[in-house]
């Protein structure tokens, strides 16, 4: 089945996963070397529309899009006629005359990507929407895991932190699930979701256990603005009990990468060193692969809706 929109990780199968990310490594090699040449969304339009504050992601869809040749335009939603009462469904209308190719969507609700995916007549990729799905960063960290250890099945993966609130691990669950890798989810009870059960996942309170023998440490931010209570104790007892310093690191094998999709708040969830040791973090790689991925999402889904289009009209 063709990919029209990129809204989830949940709908794809493990080979176009597998598509999106060998598109991707030719892009990020593509990158390094600065090929200025490529022209696969040259007359489209990308739009990027932001409910939510956010820097890196906005920024790498936009460089994506530049890099592949698309006319980007940047809506202000703080300034929208959202702002003046219009519904996200006359958003989506007012914006589908005008005939984008491509939209960039990230809302703070569960499931508005994909109702705006419904009404519109371009390819939408889901830029992060609520505590549902950020598929394109768990694209990006399936990549950088890919070209760091040589493949992207049968490793120990610990995602470690606030699983309950995290769109990103919810993403990555269901992606290196896929992908048949073992999966252990760390972190305080009160930041563990309620279904844990249905995620066929190992659960671990105690980071020491679970970081035994892990190839991959996948540090989560703490999402205080999803937090409508009493979570944790406080933040500095957070960092003492589940923050990454080299002590709990050296539980998990010598070779184990650590990841963080940022922003990273530095000694609270990790220490600053180990971000910075460049023996075993990747974090800066996973900035760097998200430009590529993103590029091969949208050069992906462009080529399906023009291969779409002249199907039509023939």
């Amino acid at each position: 089945m063709q990919l029209e929109h990129l809204l989830g990780i949940e709908p794809l199968q493990p080979q176009q996963i597998k598509k999106i990310l060998d598109l991707a490594d030719y892009y990020a090699d593509q990158n390094r070397i600065n090929a200025q040449n490529n022209n696969a969304l040259a007359g489209c339009t990308q739009v990027n529309m932001f409910f939510e504050h956010s820097t890196r992601t906005q920024a790498s869809f936009e460089i994506a899009g530049k890099r592949l040749g698309a006319d980007v335009m940047n809506m202000s939603m703080e300034a929208s006629s959202i702002k003046k009462g219009e519904t996200l469904i006359d958003t989506a209308l007012t914006l589908n005359a005008m005939r984008p190719d491509l939209l960039v969507v990230r809302h703070p609700h569960s499931g508005a990507v994909d109702l705006l995916a419904q009404k519109m007549n371009c390819a939408v990729l889901n830029a992060g929407d609520g505590s549902h799905e950020h598929p394109t960063q768990a694209l990006l960290d399936a990549l950088t895991i890919r070209r760091s250890k040589g493949r992207l099945q049968r490793l120990n993966i610990a995602i470690c932190g606030d699983v309950a609130h995290s769109r990103v691990a919810r993403s990555n669950i269901i992606l290196l699930g896929k992908m048949e890798n073992r999966l252990r989810l760390v972190g305080p009870s009160t930041l563990m979701p309620s279904n844990i059960n249905e995620f066929g996942v190992e659960v671990f309170y105690d980071i020491k256990q679970g970081l035994k023998d892990v190839d991959v440490v996948m540090m989560l931010r703490l999402q205080r603005e999803r937090m409508d209570g009493g979570f944790i104790p406080s933040e500095r007892e957070y960092y003492h009990r589940y923050g990454l310093d080299a002590k709990k690191l050296s539980y998990a094998k010598p070779d184990a990468i650590v990841m963080h999709p940022g922003p990273m708040n530095r000694g609270v969830e990790i220490d600053g060193e180990i971000a910075d040791d460049l023996r075993h973090s990747v974090i800066q790689e996973q900035v760097e692969m998200g430009v590529a991925v993103r590029m091969a999402a949208m050069d992906i889904l462009m080529r399906n809706r023009r291969k779409n289009t002249k199907e039509t009209n023939i």
